[in-house]
């Protein structure tokens, strides 16, 4: 079996280099590019990565810009964002745009190939509860659920997830009317709860809720109950 391929793209070479070493002992088949042009280049040219690692301060690009360009060309290839900046703000950006994950610098290169690997372990996750291909019940008539593809349909329209999205709405499309704590989203959605932000499942509901309202602008299926969570609108 081939080894996951990794796209690098950072501009420090010292950097770099511990990243590729890292990776590579782990298993992984790292390939490095120094500006984000380049990496856009070998993403239009090869086979498309396991997971892309990317810097946000870029010389010729912002990361945040690349992230959006990769999510509209390949939507479903996780990327892993490396920053110096540790503001809140940055991060729930880079969620928000489409990151999977969020690391600062300065940074362990084990760590780095230890998140790869998390984001990597369920490369074709099935949403925690979701075992049959149509939706239950009250939002049957709303979602469709593909396990097999792990592809969701909203009103006959599939949707482009990112892999937290679709585990995320795969719980909430499991139990519509029940409310789920973030908490308790974090657990089930995310393979390392204890490391995300306290924010990560409002950044990644607000998105979902912006792909369902450009099918729908009119309805809104996902409620936010104050102080609770959240919740798939149960059937009148």
């Amino acid at each position: 079996m081939a080894a996951p391929r990794i796209l690098l793209v950072e501009d420090e070479p010292a950097i770099a280099d511990t990243l590729l070493y890292a990776l590579r002992t782990e298993g992984f088949a790292p390939e490095w590019h120094s500006t984000g042009n380049k990496a856009l280049a070998a993403l239009e040219k090869g086979a498309e990565p396991a997971l892309v690692v990317l810097d946000v301060g870029l010389p010729d690009v912002s990361g945040f810009d690349l992230c959006k360009t990769i999510r509209a060309r390949h939507n479903a290839v996780p990327i892993l964002f490396l920053t110096a900046r540790n503001s809140e703000i940055d991060r729930i950006v880079g969620l928000e745009i489409g990151g999977d994950d969020y690391v600062t610098k300065p940074f362990s290169p084990r760590e780095i190939a230890a998140r790869a690997k998390a984001i990597l372990r369920r490369t074709q996750p099935v949403p925690a509860g979701t075992k049959e291909t149509h939706a239950p019940a009250a939002a049957a008539s709303e979602f469709v659920v593909d396990t097999e593809r792990c592809e969701v349909s909203y009103r006959g329209v599939k949707l482009e997830l990112t892999r937290y999205e679709y585990r995320l709405l795969g719980v909430l499309i499991a139990r519509p009317g029940r409310v789920f704590s973030r908490d308790e989203l974090m657990t089930r959605v995310w393979e390392d709860p204890g490391a995300s932000l306290d924010r990560t499942v409002d950044a990644h509901i607000k998105t979902l809720r912006a792909k369902l309202r450009a099918i729908d602008p009119e309805q809104d299926p996902i409620q936010t109950h104050r102080g609770l969570g959240y919740a798939l609108r149960a059937a009148s």
